[in-house]
Order: structure tokens, then C-alpha cells, then sequence
């Protein structure tokens, strides 16, 4: 018995046992030089040259490829007949697709996003109900990191399908603030406080001009807008600033802020 089985074990070594240890090494060698031609390719002179978001998008798609082209050359040199492997890709394929709806919508959207393009890495976003500066784009997935530094992996196929505010787009941001005071106020005075506040800011832009006026008759107070534009990289600065400038400014002032009011009428 054990005669036979060495018999039956020479034999296969003889004739596959070079095969299998080829297709090892291959598998081996390959998988590493497939990584340190994505290496290569995001330290090339090329990445400089390419949008990081194309370039994030090439190394993801790059690599698939590659190891799939590898898998496929093994399997020729282990003797698998290619009419044989085409018609098991086609099933897998098939198969696959049917169990991984969601990720080819996902590698749909990675090829809508490298196309349009309608953000690039480093922008600021929301994406349906979550926002930050974008780090990454694979085929897959979108990395954002939130301005607290958590990171978001948003699939794809969402974000084509999402609405994308992008807050960095343009070098210029309209800041909105709102402020309320009682109705004995003078309503030419919380003006001009506002503006003499807001005119003083050094990052508050001279065009388009500042404006501040009455908005709405509120239950318990007078709600005043005030709307000013700064540079996209001074917006939280100025929003922050002019809220606890103004403040200071009605107290300096006499302008009160008042407390939701209601008045009981008694018979």
C-alpha cells in the first residue's frame, strides 16, 4: 500500500509537482511586484501630474487588475483549459454579480465620481447627512475626516446618489447670523451697532457689502439677519467672532436680548 502511494506520489511530482511549485513561486513573486508597482506608480513623476482623486482611483483599480491577471496565468500554467476557465469565470462572474449587487453599484459610482469629478481630494463636503474634508477615493469608497478627526467611509453608490454640498468650491462664503432684541429697541441703532461691529472685523469683506436689517416680527422679540462675506478658509472665524462681538456690542449699548415672553390676561 504504501509502495503504491509513493508510486502514485513520484508520478505526480513528476509530471505536475514542477507546475505546482512554479505557480507557488509566481503567486508569491507576483503578489509582491504587484505592490511595488503601486508603490512605484504613487511615487512616479506621473502622480504630480495627475489629480489626486484620479491618481487614488488608478492604484485601487490598478491593483485588482493586476491580481486577477496573475490568478488567470496561474490557472493557464496548472493546465486548466482556457474554454474551460472562461466558462467558470463567466459563471463565477454571474454569480458574483448577482451576490454583490451592491458593490458593483459602488464600483459604478467610483468610475461616475473619477468622471465627473465632482469633488477632488482635500475638499470640504456634506454628503446626505454627514460632512468633512475628503482624504481618499478608491474604487469602492469615500474617506472623509470630520472636523472632530473621525473618519466616515461612505459607500460610493451613496454618494452618486446623494446630494453634495461642496464648501469649498469657491474662494468666497456668505456667513448668515441672526439676532434678536425686545421690541422696545431702536431698530436704526441695532442696525448700525451690527454694522459698525461687523465693518471692523479685518476678515470681513468689503465686496459684496455687509448688510444687516430687520427680518421678522417675532412672539416675545425682533429678529435681525446680518449677512456678511469672508474668504471659505476665514468662515468659522468670522461666524465665532461677530457672535461674541455683537453680544459684547448690545450690552455695551443698552440693547436687550430678551427671554421668550408670554402675556396672561385675567378676567
Amino acid at each position: 500500500m504504501l509502495d503504491q502511494f509513493l508510486q502514485t506520489a513520484g508520478a505526480y511530482l513528476a509530471t505536475s509537482g514542477i507546475k505546482l511549485l512554479l505557480s507557488v513561486i509566481l503567486l508569491l513573486v507576483g503578489w509582491k511586484l504587484i505592490q511595488v508597482l503601486v508603490r512605484i506608480l504613487e511615487r512616479s513623476h506621473l502622480s504630480n501630474k495627475v489629480d489626486p482623486t484620479v491618481l487614488s482611483f488608478m492604484k485601487s483599480f490598478t491593483a485588482i487588475a493586476l491580481k486577477v491577471l496573475l490568478v488567470i496565468t496561474i490557472m493557464a500554467i496548472l493546465g486548466v483549459p482556457m474554454t474551460s476557465m472562461i466558462a467558470v469565470l463567466g459563471s463565477a462572474g454571474l454569480a458574483i454579480g448577482l451576490a454583490l449587487q451592491g458593490s458593483l453599484t459602488n464600483l459604478a459610482g467610483g468610475v461616475i465620481i473619477l468622471v465627473t469629478k465632482p469633488f477632488q481630494i482635500g475638499d470640504y463636503v456634506t454628503i446626505g447627512s454627514v460632512d468633512g474634508t475628503v482624504n481618499g477615493i478608491n474604487i469602492f469608497y469615500t474617506h472623509l475626516t470630520t472636523p472632530d478627526n473621525k473618519e466616515i467611509i461612505i459607500p460610493n453608490g451613496t454618494v452618486t446618489n446623494a446630494t453634495i454640498v461642496i464648501g469649498t468650491a469657491l474662494e468666497q462664503r456668505r456667513v448668515d447670523l441672526s439676532f434678536t432684541t425686545s421690541y422696545d429697541a431702536d431698530i436704526e441703532k441695532v442696525k448700525s451697532v451690527i454694522m459698525a461691529t461687523v465693518c471692523a472685523h479685518e476678515k470681513v469683506l468689503d465686496d459684496p457689502k455687509p448688510m444687516a436689517r430687520l427680518q421678522q416680527h417675532g412672539e416675545s422679540a425682533l429678529t435681525f439677519v446680518c449677512r456678511v462675506w469672508a474668504k471659505t478658509e476665514d468662515y468659522w472665524d468670522v461666524y465665532f467672532d461677530l457672535m461674541e462681538e455683537i453680544k459684547k456690542a448690545f450690552d455695551r449699548e443698552g440693547i436687550e436680548i430678551p427671554y421668550p415672553q408670554l402675556d396672561v390676561h385675567m378676567k
